[in-house]
């Protein structure tokens, strides 16, 4: 069907797919629910999903289990839990600490949450959250992946810390596998159906950008409160799908730039000022983080967060 035939139904569908063939949508009509393309398009497929404001990518023949299972479940009455990314705006600006510190400050007003990684080159999130090592699945037994997960067997395979569960790379310096865009896409339907809130720590490798990030149903972006990381976080604001986004800013003192300026200059609104805590470097590489998510300063910071991200309590 072309894309006139199609205008009827059109926003009354519970999915609209588009192929990569379509390059503007009809007028007064809502983004399409994913764009269908191979992966011979390379980055161009992106690119297009971001100008007809595509909400999810398939990259076929390789999703094509992923959306069989998306499409089986468009009807269902429950969307599932809500996917919130957070990306730095630049490098050391504290995305992995916050958002570990949102799932502590979410597990303890009883939330189901689990934290995913997205960086495999961050060296496992997990080391910064125990320095022991708990049983559970990391990403690597995931490789495998083909269609959807049980939702009930992926919640209890992962490792739980401070409330949370979390699906980490290892930290190891052992080679991985690593899971294909359609695995990737199943671990987070899977999520979505086990947990009430995710929270991925999406990276700023182009890899998180292009996978992760479009599965996300609104981003929090970090920056430090310095121009230098102000003018790095407006290119990856611009790299980022066309989807609610929310300022983040850490940093005080005589160099800081306003963080109400930052928020306007971007054009998003500000959610949230991350205290600067001292310790947390060293604390993080002790696996200590959750101690300082336990302080008055944090609690205050990420319960204002997660309220002003659609009231979750």
């Amino acid at each position: 069907m072309d894309v006139a035939g199609a205008v009827h139904g059109w926003d009354t569908a519970d999915v609209v797919l588009v192929g990569s063939d379509v390059r503007e949508l009809p007028p007064r009509r809502r983004a399409p629910t994913v764009l269908l393309g191979k992966a011979a398009e390379g980055d161009g497929l992106w690119r297009l999903a971001a100008s007809l404001g595509a909400e999810r990518v398939a990259v076929l023949p390789e999703a094509a289990a992923w959306l069989a299972e998306h499409l089986s479940m468009a009807g269902s009455p429950d969307p599932g839990g809500t996917v919130m990314g957070i990306i730095g705006g630049s490098g050391g600006a504290g995305a992995t600490t916050t958002a570990i510190w949102l799932a502590q400050a979410a597990a303890g007003q009883g939330i189901s949450t689990v934290l995913i990684d997205g960086d495999r080159w961050g060296g496992g999130l997990e080391l910064a959250v125990t320095s022991q090592e708990i049983p559970g699945l990391r990403w690597p037994d995931f490789a495998e992946t083909r269609g959807s997960i049980d939702p009930s067997q992926f919640r209890d395979s992962l490792p739980v810390a401070g409330g949370f569960a979390y699906l980490s790379w290892p930290g190891t310096r052992e080679q991985v596998h690593v899971p294909a865009a359609d695995a990737v896409s199943a671990v987070v339907d899977a999520a979505r159906r086990s947990f009430e809130l995710i929270i991925v720590d999406i990276g700023r490798s182009g890899e998180g950008l292009a996978t992760l990030a479009w599965d996300c149903d609104k981003i929090l972006l970090l920056t430090q409160a310095h121009l230098r990381s102000a003018v790095a976080a407006t290119r990856v604001l611009n790299e980022l799908p066309p989807i609610e986004a929310g300022l983040l800013v850490r940093g005080s003192g005589t160099t800081s730039v306003d963080a109400a300026m930052i928020a306007e200059s971007l054009g998003l609104p500000l959610l949230g000022l991350l205290p600067e805590i001292r310790g947390v470097a060293a604390g993080t590489e002790m696996g200590r983080l959750l101690e300082f998510g336990r302080r008055k300063a944090v609690s205050r910071f990420a319960g204002s967060v997660l309220e002003l991200n659609g009231g979750i309590q």
